[in-house]
């Protein structure tokens, strides 16, 4: 018999993953529709909330290695969302910004994936879910786990 503590039922990593996990599935046909991937999406909001940064603070917003994000954005180059220039100030860094499609995808996000993913919580318990705490929560855990 397995000890209590590993038991999958007491696991919050379980919990997180599945979750996680669903949620990629349910992003899905609204990537699909945008023709881009969800860690594409993550980098496209880091430059919708403000463009022209460095390879480095994209990564680090997105808490990921910059060996992870920067051939997702030479992937996303060569699909004309993003061009990525060097620093005149300091050559070893690139900048990347939003080209006019990239841009344009906001708007299509925009009017697209809110309305789409809000339905999946108002028949569910989570319409009375304190999202504020949720949030906090869930920045304290990755807060504490990026240590």
């Amino acid at each position: 018999m397995a000890h209590n503590a590993l038991l999958l039922k007491n696991q919050l990593c379980f919990r997180l993953y599945t979750a996680s996990r669903l949620f990629s599935k349910t992003y899905a046909p609204f990537m699909q529709s945008l023709g881009i991937t969800y860690p594409q999406y993550l980098v496209l909001m880091v430059l919708w909330e403000e463009d022209a940064q460095t390879v480095n603070t994209i990564a680090k917003r997105l808490l990921l290695e910059t060996n992870t994000v920067t051939p997702l954005l030479k992937r996303m180059e060569q699909a004309g969302l993003v061009r990525r220039v060097r620093d005149r100030v300091d050559e070893r860094r690139r900048i990347v910004s939003l080209t006019p499609a990239g841009r344009a995808l906001e708007e299509k996000a925009a009017g697209m994936i809110p309305s789409g993913m809000l339905p999946r919580f108002t028949c569910t318990e989570l319409k009375s879910l304190d999202y504020t705490r949720l949030y906090a929560d869930l920045d304290a855990l990755i807060g504490e786990l990026s240590k």
